[in-house]
Parts: C-alpha cells; structure tokens; sequence
C-alpha cells in the first residue's frame, strides 16, 4: 500500500477506539478520558501504519516510532496521574452544562469524534512516510535533535511543575525557575517542537505537504487548547501573573534569561 492509502485506513480504527472513549464517558459522566487517550491515539495510528507497511528504511521508521511511542506514553501518563481523583475537568463540565439534555450525543461529535479527527490528520507525515522511500537521511538526524529538544522541554517541565507542586511551602506561589523562566509554557513549546521533530523524520518528496501536521498543532497550542486557556486561569489565579508575563515570553523560550538568572 502507498503511504496515502495507509494513512486514510487509519481513520476508522481512531473513530472506532474514540466513540468507545464516548461511550465509557457516559457511564463514568466524565469526558476527560479523551485527554488521556490524545497521545496513545498517535501510537494507535502508527503501529497499525507500521504493520500495513513494507519498510525501505528501517532505521529511520525505528527511530520514529520510539520517538512517537515514547512522546505518545509520557503524555498519556502523565494526563492520567494529574487528573486521577479530581473528576471531570472545568472545561468538559462547562460543555456538558451548557448543552444540558444533549450533553449525551452532542458530545459524541464536539469532543470525541472532533479529537479523533484531530489525532487522524495531525498523524498524517508519521503514517505516509511508512509508504514513501527515499527519505532525506540527514533530516532524520536533524529531526530527532529537533524533538529530543520538544522532549525535554515537555517532559522537563512538566516534571519540574509537579515537584514545585508537590511542596505544600508553594502553595500559591508560582513557579518561575528552571525552565519556567525561559519560557510560560515549556510543556507547550515542547509539544509544538516535539511535532516539528516528527515531521522532519518524515519529510521526503512524498510527504513535504504534511507540513500541515506540526502547523496544526502549533496552532492548536498557541491560539486555542494550550496557551490562551492557561493564561486566562492564571491571571485570574495568580496575582503575581502580570508580572511574570512582562519579563518571561509565552512561547519561545528565551535563552538569554538563562544568563540573566546567574547575574
């Protein structure tokens, strides 16, 4: 099968696996689980690519897949031990409010096959690269470096946001240091990054066009699911926020605030 042909098979299975998310939601009245699911979709995807296709090069496809895997775990762990025992998230419950009596259909289409749609196209170079040789090797390399950076700054700053959590001295405070003082939102940044990093693994002749994959989720994180949410909940929390939005930047980090910091 061609890379086209394999990537447009995976779409069923994803909304097959999401409207049993959907229904499993009803019953626990908690659409959050799709949170959860969000990273193990792409896994989904990618190794049911991978068993439909015969690898040309399989160092490069090996390379992908763990990082993929590895990215797609985190994540969906992480998701799963922050949300554990805290119920329906704020923003899920003010949709299940808001549609009232057709919370229980409305939110099949709004949330699970909406997201399931999301993980489909966003997966897009990692799938069809499976079927399109002659990848650039040396972007391969470069692609890696690119979401081993994501990596550290998601994973990283997600680990250094829940020691800082963890020490009831901080309550109320915010965290500032670390990789929080180059950037509002490492885990963000990292994610984008991350997505970046899979596209240029994937890039050849075949699949340049799926450079809609990392711009969508860039989008995604700047302009609707991930920065301007947390932003508004934190200024509304933290009073100390104003301020620390003068001196750190949203999104791309700032390395010379490293420098500064050692001053």
């Amino acid at each position: 099968m061609h890379g086209l042909e394999i990537w447009l098979s995976t779409l069923l299975p994803i909304l097959i696996c999401t409207t049993v998310l959907w229904a499993i939601s009803l019953k626990l009245k908690n659409a959050s689980i799709i949170d959860i699911f969000w990273g193990l979709g792409f896994i989904i995807v990618f190794w049911l690519t991978s068993y439909q296709s015969p690898h040309e090069n399989q160092f490069q496809i090996s390379l992908l897949g763990a990082a993929v895997t590895l990215w797609g775990l985190r994540l969906s762990a992480h998701i799963l031990i922050r949300s554990s025992g805290k119920g329906e998230d704020a923003r899920y419950a003010k949709f299940r409010a808001n549609a009232g009596r057709s919370w229980w259909w409305s939110s099949l289409f709004k949330v699970f096959i909406l997201q399931g749609l999301l993980i489909w196209m966003i997966a897009a170079p990692i799938s069809i690269t499976q079927g399109a040789p002659l990848q650039i090797e040396p972007l391969v390399y470069f692609g890696f470096f690119t979401w081993l950076v994501g990596f550290i700054f998601e994973a990283g700053g997600d680990l250094q946001l829940a020691r800082f959590k963890s020490n009831p001295k901080n309550k109320g405070r915010l965290l500032t240091t670390g990789l929080w003082s180059l950037t509002r939102h490492p885990n963000y940044f990292g994610d984008a990054t991350q997505w970046w990093g899979f596209w240029l693994m994937s890039l050849s002749q075949y699949t340049w066009w799926t450079i809609f994959s990392p711009v969508l989720m860039t989008f995604l994180l700047l302009k609707f699911s991930g920065v301007p949410i947390t932003e508004k909940m934190m200024l509304r929390d933290k009073p100390d926020y104003a301020d620390y939005i003068n001196s750190v930047p949203a999104f791309t980090p700032n390395i010379l605030n490293i420098f500064r910091s050692n001053q």
